[in-house]
């Protein structure tokens, strides 16, 4: 499922990315990897704050929408 629908608190596992490139490795370096965890904190207008590691980050929802999460 996207990560815009993924339940608030739960921790997910990241499946697959469908980004670019470019936009693939600065999500690395923020530490969203395919099978790393993430945690939705909040969610809103398709947007989200996630916990990722030991850091938050918001992500607008055209991203959120191309990362997938079991």
């Amino acid at each position: 499922m996207p990560l815009i629908l993924a339940p608030v608190g739960q921790e997910m596992k990241i499946v697959k990315i469908i980004l670019d490139e470019k936009t693939k490795k600065h999500l690395a370096n923020l530490g969203i990897l395919t099978d790393s965890t993430i945690t939705v904190l909040s969610s809103s207008g398709g947007s989200a704050v996630c916990a990722v590691k030991a850091g938050r980050l918001a992500l607008d929802k055209n991203v959120a929408a191309r990362i997938y999460v079991a």
